[in-house]
């Protein structure tokens, strides 16, 4: 592809998020799909300029504003490869020729926007705090409650490209042995800083042709769910549920603990999703893993197994502010009103799963959110409303699954991208009073 072409099918690729409810991932996977004469490189130039858009929407909106032109999918990306890429302003006019696989001639206006930014970068002193930090405004203020005059380092760490984490299945490899395999593949990988089954790969490769991932050694996982899932401390022999396992990544994690014995439930209300964590369970190994279509929170097979599991493992829905690094598109799709009602439904799913902990076993409740209000107000909330659950301290926990000190808290966990190198993660862990 030219380079122009490259530009013409980031701009397709946007419009379609725009118009869609799809995540960017998905939309962008598809399209790749449909042409599949689209090599390698290309597809990372392609993604590469569809991220750098939707990563830094909220200033390049502003830019657009401040010089009149029409805000779109069309000049947010002529406007990235100026302030972001580093383009000029005439190499940009050279790619839009109106050839059949490049984007149209410039408007006047569009002449116009790249010639006022000539000289500039994406950062303004005029910009609003939110602005220039790229989130929605509405937001600003929860995050500044979290973060305060750190806010500017965390939203420059969401901001940028996640790394790639692993997590080695201890079921199959430990991690050296992962480790040789990957480099056997000319894949290098590092152990990540926190979690002991953990390995960060110095650059982004196709996963899904290297032995090590079709064997079933290393499974994609960023290190904070590793922690999360570490933390419950589930153990071989254990009754343990999973009660909102999505697509599985946590309930692999979980079985690798319980070193594929004892009873592990995966509990979900997505059909797909379940039918998607079969395969990565097949090829992880697992054997001990009960996949469950739940109607919601409240099924009737929560009332039947009331109080009959050591561990329960709730990853609530959430914003998923903390995985802005993967993710970059959510940010923009969220509303205030999406907030509120998030909140009384994490507090429902988490009441109902505490139903199944039997006396003395362990809740615990994870999110990757940033806010105080889905994470340390709904642990408040919930030991409100639930008098046989006391808090255990992560720090206590740490201590008797990972060792050392906690990095991220005494009482809660919180791990954020600027101070920790991970997705930005919450969790809080209750133990039900022995009766």
């Amino acid at each position: 592809m030219t380079p122009g072409a490259q530009i013409a099918a980031a701009i397709d690729i946007l419009a379609a998020i725009e118009t869609g409810d799809r995540p960017a991932d998905d939309v962008a996977a598809d399209y790749f799909r449909r042409r599949r004469y689209i090599g390698a490189k290309d597809r990372t130039h392609v993604a590469g300029h569809v991220y750098a858009v939707l990563r830094h929407r909220a200033a390049l909106d502003w830019w657009i504003g401040k010089h009149a032109a029409e805000v779109g999918p069309r000049t947010r990306v002529l406007a990235g490869l100026e302030l972001i890429e580093g383009w000029r302003s005439e190499a940009v006019e050279a790619c839009c020729d109106g050839d059949r696989f490049r984007p149209a001639r410039l408007s006047r206006g569009e002449e116009r926007l790249l010639r006022a930014l000539v000289g500039h970068t994406l950062a303004h002193p005029e910009m609003p705090r939110a602005v220039a930090n790229d989130l929605p405004g509405w937001l600003e203020p929860y995050l500044e409650r979290v973060f305060g005059k750190g806010l500017e380092r965390e939203m420059n760490a969401l901001n940028g490209p996640a790394p790639t984490d692993l997590r080695v299945n201890l079921l199959k490899a430990d991690r050296a042995t992962a480790r040789r395999t990957l480099a056997a593949e000319g894949v290098a990988a590092e152990p990540t800083p926190f979690s002991p089954v953990g390995l960060r790969l110095r650059r982004r490769v196709p996963l899904g042709s290297l032995a090590a991932f079709e064997q079933g050694l290393v499974e994609v996982q960023d290190e904070s769910s590793q922690i999360a899932a570490l933390l419950a401390d589930a153990k071989p022999g254990m009754r343990v549920v999973d009660f909102c396992a999505g697509a599985g990544g946590k309930t692999l994690a979980l079985a690798a603990a319980m070193a594929d014995r004892g009873k592990l439930v995966a509990c979900e209300v997505s059909q797909l999703r379940l039918e998607r964590a079969a395969r990565r369970l097949r090829r992880a190994g697992v054997t001990n893993v009960e996949r469950r279509a739940l109607t919601g929170e409240r099924d009737k097979w929560v009332k039947r197994h009331a109080g009959s599991f050591d561990r329960v493992f709730v990853d609530v829905p959430c914003l998923g502010t903390g995985t802005w690094r993967r993710n970059p598109d959510a940010k923009w799709r969220m509303r205030p009103e999406d907030l509120a009602e998030l909140i009384e439904r994490q507090q429902q799913i988490l009441r109902s799963a505490a139903r199944l902990v039997r006396s003395g076993g362990r809740l615990v409740y994870a999110t990757c959110s940033l806010l105080r209000e889905e994470d340390e107000a709904q642990t408040e909330a919930f030991l409100a409303a639930e008098p046989d659950f006391s808090l255990l301290p992560v720090a206590r926990a740490w201590g008797e699954t990972i060792g050392g000190a906690s990095p991220g808290g005494e009482d809660y966990l919180r791990l954020t991208p600027a101070r920790h190198g991970t997705d930005g993660f919450f969790v809080a862990i209750f133990e039900r009073l022995e009766t």
